[in-house]
């Protein structure tokens, strides 16, 4: 016997596999993503029609530090210059008062003309680009080659105003020097020889020494070469306008468009507390994904599925219970409990009935529970005979059960035609006042045990786990739990909670069957009530105690607790009473 499933973990995938996941998750928020597209678009319509009449205009100047040599290798301009401080000045606004004068620009324009001005510095250089944008090309050219000739014109007369700053300085400590030793030499003349004259004399070099020094220095800046930098490159009219164009501008806002749309769906992923994926629900339960029911093509069909009407249906089925029948966890006992996480579970009943006809198409002898007692439909929604007494009848080992006995199970079974699968024994499910005490009962323990005999397979219908805690209470004597959910419907913390109350409880969840939305499911979405309606009644509630009906009468069938309007107006006729019918089963793929 092979072992189709790990409980510990979900099967390892590889990178590749997962990366093709993940892609076609984000592939499901589409809204996000071609919203992303058109912003892109709109972003880039705006940028191709705001620089289609732009024009842009570069002049370059190499800077030069004032020197003496300038052939000397051994100075450093770089070091002489600051080249940031130097493009800041290169768009201070006494270079455009400069520029504005030759332009013959107004005050009102100056801003504009400003604006207009960039100034750049290559790295590992000493150029500073001016670069001009304007709505003309010979504007632009105009402008950028003022901006220029105005930066080097300020930066000359700073380089002047600083020479003569320091020649002044040097003249102001040379001319006291001067003077004193214009009075040395006179007193030198009318001094008789001797140490005070040897003195005088010592003084007036030292005096002639230090003028010396300073007529050197001011010699030295009056000498220097004080060009501020010459144009390399002088400002042109451009040929074109600046922009990309607007075919290039919509290809670049798409691709950006598409990168935020992309990253927007995978945050909009990552905080989904649905699970988007087989793989999120293999790893939430820790058990696989043993089907996913396709889409029905008719608009409705019966609770049991037909090969000639939905082959796909049918075989989805059959593959589910080949899947379970290679199982040696479900083999070696043949018990199955068929389960929804919460909500309607008239799906998990359309499993539950189709997994029991593909048993028997197999040569098994099933047994179909329905243990819902809250709301028990199998009884009216399936083609049973109970003329015929099945052998489960006899096992239950009450003599003198009535058909009216109120207690669970009563003793009553009816036979089902599966059609062309053969037939399989059903217990329908009853309203009964305790229903704890009706699950755990000897006789509902004897009933399942009915697996035990050779050849026979016992399916048992319980409520949803999450809602009630009557799937729990079966799941000592079955193990083996199939849950049937909808992946858009559900979320990732659910499945784990789940999968802990099945296993504290002693069982073991051996897959999972997927289906697509109910009717109205796509409406409400996660966590959302329906529209006019309570919050509360999007989960069935437990049903309470039906009131003793009178001597002689029978027990009316229950109502289900998620039924369409449409369907409220079927009566099935049979006993004389009123049975509303169960929803359309949809199946379909996400």
């Amino acid at each position: 016997m092979i072992e189709t499933n790990r409980p510990a973990a979900a099967p390892a995938e590889d990178e590749p596999d997962l990366l093709r996941d993940q892609f076609r998750q984000l592939l499901r928020y589409r809204r996000l993503i071609g919203a992303g597209v058109g912003i892109g678009l709109l972003g880039g319509v705006y940028l191709g029609v705001s620089t289609a009449d732009t024009y842009v205009a570069t002049a370059d100047i190499v800077l030069r530090a004032p020197t003496d040599d300038p052939f000397n290798p051994s100075l450093a301009p770089d070091k002489a210059i600051n080249i940031g401080s130097e493009r800041q000045v290169a768009l201070s606004s006494s270079i455009a008062n400069e520029a504005a004068k030759k332009l013959g620009v107004s005050s009102a324009d100056f801003s504009a003309l400003r604006a207009g001005l960039q100034v750049t510095n290559p790295p590992q250089t000493m150029v500073l680009r001016f670069t001009y944008t304007a709505s003309s090309p010979a504007e632009a050219a105009k402008r950028a080659n003022a901006m220029t000739e105005a930066y080097l014109l300020k930066r000359q007369e700073a380089l002047d105003v600083t020479r003569d700053k320091m020649v002044k300085g040097y003249q102001e400590q040379r001319d006291p020097v001067v003077k004193q030793l214009e009075e040395l030499s006179k007193q030198i003349t009318g001094m008789p020889a001797g140490p005070a004259r040897d003195a005088a004399y010592s003084a007036k070099t030292d005096q002639q020494g230090k003028i010396n020094t300073l007529n050197g220095n001011i010699a030295k800046l009056q000498a220097l070469d004080m060009t501020p930098g010459r144009v390399t490159s002088t400002a042109v009219p451009p040929h074109g306008a600046d922009g990309p164009g607007l075919p290039m501008s919509l290809a670049l806002g798409a691709a950006v468009g598409l990168a935020l749309g992309l990253l927007g769906a995978w945050v909009r992923l990552v905080f989904d507390p649905a699970p988007r994926s087989e793989g999120d629900v293999a790893r939430a339960l820790r058990a696989p994904v043993l089907g996913s029911l396709p889409r029905s093509k008719a608009d409705g069909g019966p609770l049991l599925a037909a090969g000639e009407e939905d082959p796909r249906l049918a075989e989805e089925f059959r593959s589910v219970a080949f899947r379970l029948a290679y199982d040696s966890r479900f083999a070696d006992r043949r018990r199955l409990l068929v389960v929804a996480p919460r909500g309607s579970s008239e799906i998990a009943a359309a499993v539950a009935v189709n997994l029991a006809a593909s048993f028997a198409e197999t040569g098994k002898d099933v047994l179909l529970i329905e243990a819902d007692l809250r709301t028990p439909v199998l009884a009216s929604q399936l083609p049973t005979d109970a003329a015929g007494r099945p052998r489960w009848s006899q096992s239950q080992g009450a003599p003198g059960a009535q058909h009216g006995d109120t207690e669970w199970p009563d003793g009553r079974q009816l036979l089902v035609d599966a059609g062309e699968s053969g037939s399989f024994d059903l217990i329908p499910g009853e309203r009964v006042r305790n229903v704890p005490r009706a699950l755990t009962s000897q006789r509902a323990s004897r009933l399942i045990s009915e697996a035990d005999s050779p050849n026979s397979t016992v399916v048992v219908l319980a409520p949803p786990v999450l809602s009630y805690a009557d799937a729990l209470a079966l799941v000592d004597r079955v193990d083996g739990v199939l849950v049937v959910c909808n992946p858009g419907a559900v979320r990732r913390t659910d499945l784990s909670r789940i999968r802990e109350l099945i296993s504290g409880a002693g069982g073991t969840v051996l897959g999972t069957v997927l289906h697509a939305p109910l009717p109205g499911e796509k409406k409400r979405g996660l966590g959302r009530a329906p529209k006019g309606g309570d919050p509360a009644a999007e989960e069935p509630r437990p049903a309470q105690p039906a009131p003793a009906p009178p001597p002689g009468a029978r027990e009316p069938q229950p109502i289900p607790y998620e039924v369409a309007a449409a369907d409220a107006a079927q009566h099935i006729p049979g006993d004389g009473t009123d049975t509303v019918a169960l929803r359309t089963v949809r199946t379909g793929r996400r």
